[in-house]
């Protein structure tokens, strides 16, 4: 559903954007991405860290506790 509000910009340059349209997000943190004579406003949703667990993935004879075998694990995750 598309919809479409007209809105002034301020003297320091800002505008509103409709609360309405702002409720389903779940930060404040946007992009803006400016196109030749528009500008596109997304907006930024964080990750949490839980949902990074078991995303790289490496050889299971790494040892963690020693930095030179975790290095050379994803040097060769990188080159396969």
């Amino acid at each position: 559903m598309e919809e479409t509000a007209v809105k002034e910009i301020d003297s320091q340059g800002r505008i509103s954007i409709p609360a309405h349209w702002r409720r389903g997000w779940r930060t404040r943190k946007l992009i803006l991405v400016r196109h030749e004579d528009r500008i596109e406003i997304i907006p930024i949703e964080s990750t949490p860290p839980s949902e990074l667990f078991d995303t790289i993935k490496i050889a299971g004879s790494v040892d963690f506790t020693d930095p030179h075998s975790l290095k050379k694990a994803f040097t060769e995750l990188r080159e396969a």
